[in-house]
């Protein structure tokens, strides 16, 4: 479904990306793991065209991405649920849902999809009317994750979404992402947390300094003595 070849990007002189290659099949959970600032959110900003690669191709459904602009991204299914959650925090539940809602065409048929969200997470149902800021942190990533699947992905890709959250709440995200891929979805996850990025993960990419060092089922690498060593501090 999705394909990178040979990816390098630049911020200004520094090499961000260099020559990375990575594939994600339909209804596959893909992990890319790596330390801070290995490359991860930058792989995904670029792959949603907010950053343009300096070489390399990016291909999603078999159809070249190279100019064309987010929105029309978004559009091809597309959807990126961003690092730090970034959702609206005066905004109601509700009004955060209906902004990853706001390209849709298919405009009698949200409120039915809201039905599926609030079933999927039940404490957005309860505070649906509340300021999201005002949530806990596990429930702004939930409410993040929701926006991103009412804007009806076929490619869903997730930055850091543990990031900052108590064990506890990281088990309930990886259990979401489980959930999420078996009903079919297909998932690029960015994590830190290498442990439940591998757990979850069909196959997935390590990211060194920008560059693909290690790939592999999630069950291989998970076992491989330089990432536990490195990642899961075994």
């Amino acid at each position: 479904m999705l394909e990178l070849s040979g990816i390098d990007v630049h911020y200004a002189k520094n090499h961000v990306l260099k020559r990375v290659t990575l594939a994600v099949n339909e209804r596959e959970i893909v992990s890319l793991v790596g330390a801070n600032a290995a490359g991860k959110t930058t792989t995904l900003r670029t792959i949603m065209g907010l950053k343009a690669p300096t070489a390399g191709t990016i291909m999603f459904e078999g159809t070249p991405l190279a100019n064309v602009p987010t929105d029309a991204r978004v559009h091809r299914g597309l959807v990126l649920v961003p690092e730090g959650r970034q959702i609206f925090p005066r905004f109601t539940v509700t009004e955060n849902l209906l902004m990853g809602a706001y390209h849709r065409r298919d405009r009698n048929d949200i409120a039915g999809d809201f039905d599926a969200l609030f079933g999927m997470f039940p404490r957005l149902a309860e505070r649906r009317r509340q300021a999201a800021g005002s949530m806990s942190g596990g429930e702004q990533q939930m409410l993040a994750i929701a926006r991103g699947l009412i804007a009806q992905p076929k490619c869903l890709l997730l930055d850091e979404p543990t990031l900052g959250l108590a064990p506890i709440i990281v088990q309930e995200i990886g259990d979401i992402i489980r959930k999420l891929a078996r009903g079919g979805m297909t998932i690029l996850l960015a994590e830190q947390n290498a442990a439940m990025a591998l757990g979850v993960a069909d196959r997935a990419y390590v990211l060194e300094t920008g560059r693909v060092s290690l790939e592999g089922t999630g069950a291989a690498l998970a076992g491989d003595e330089a990432v536990r060593r490195n990642y899961l501090g075994t």
